[in-house]
């Protein structure tokens, strides 16, 4: 498959779930990756396995950004914004530290990335694909920071669609459901811990509120940023493709 045969993607958060998915799919298709993110083991093995370059660092960082940046080149076709974190908190509850933090990395990460990024995607026109969530939209009593970060990611992607348009930029945003991730697994122990459960009995009854009756695998998120990053979206900006698997349909829980 070469679907992205000769283009350049940089991919943030690449060193596990849905941004490594999204590395390897791209390289499968014929794209050179550079793969920026935390976790020095985990994302030394995603470069080997894309055959792509590795850029440790944070998306809060200007420097970091800046490193990722030069190793994509002379050329940068499509850029994904992966990276993210998730902090349990509630609108009475939620500190300045853990607000600040939270919206740092997911919202103003993204931007940064996205604004240092412009002068290479301008060359040519090119391709954004930002991780929001259906957080954005229906957010939880815990989500107070997170769902707020999704939000702006997705006000920002089609702020960014609008400007750069006649750049021959497409931005857009995926909006994920549940997704077997580690940050999915983090949530499920902390709800097994605060209802003296399990992780797999709290996976269960997610997927229960799911008309598809199950979550998401990283590759099926991929898939998704393969789509708009590709040509075959060539006429799709501004948009937000929500892939919760018809997690906001059901009202009540299945019986099995």
């Amino acid at each position: 498959m070469s679907r992205l045969a000769g283009k350049t993607a940089l991919v943030t958060g690449a060193a596990t779930g849905i941004g490594r998915a999204t590395a390897l799919l791209f390289a499968q298709n014929g794209a050179r990756v550079v793969l920026f993110g935390l976790g020095d083991v985990e994302l030394d093995a995603a470069a080997r396995e894309t055959g792509g370059q590795a850029v440790r660092g944070d998306v809060t960082q200007s420097a970091d950004i800046a490193r990722a940046i030069a190793a994509c080149g002379a050329e940068l076709d499509i850029l994904v914004n992966a990276a993210g974190l998730i902090i349990p908190d509630q609108p009475l509850g939620v500190s300045d530290e853990v607000w600040a933090r939270t919206l740092d990395v997911n919202l103003t990460g993204t931007m940064r990335v996205c604004r240092a990024a412009l002068p290479l995607l301008k060359q040519r026109g090119g391709a954004v694909v930002n991780i929001a969530s259906v957080a954005a939209f229906n957010a939880s009593p815990d989500s107070a920071s997170y769902a707020t970060s999704k939000a702006g990611v997705v006000a920002y992607t089609r702020s960014l669609a609008y400007a750069h348009g006649t750049d021959g930029i497409r931005a857009n945003a995926i909006a994920p459901g549940w997704v077997r991730t580690p940050m999915s697994a983090y949530e499920m122990q902390l709800l097994a811990d605060q209802n003296g459960t399990t992780a797999d009995a709290e996976f269960r009854a997610v997927e229960r509120r799911i008309a598809l009756g199950r979550m998401a695998e990283p590759a099926e998120i991929a898939a998704c940023c393969l789509f708009l990053a590709s040509d075959e979206a060539s006429f799709v900006t501004g948009a937000v493709l929500v892939a919760d698997g018809g997690g906001r349909a059901p009202t009540q829980n299945r019986a099995v």
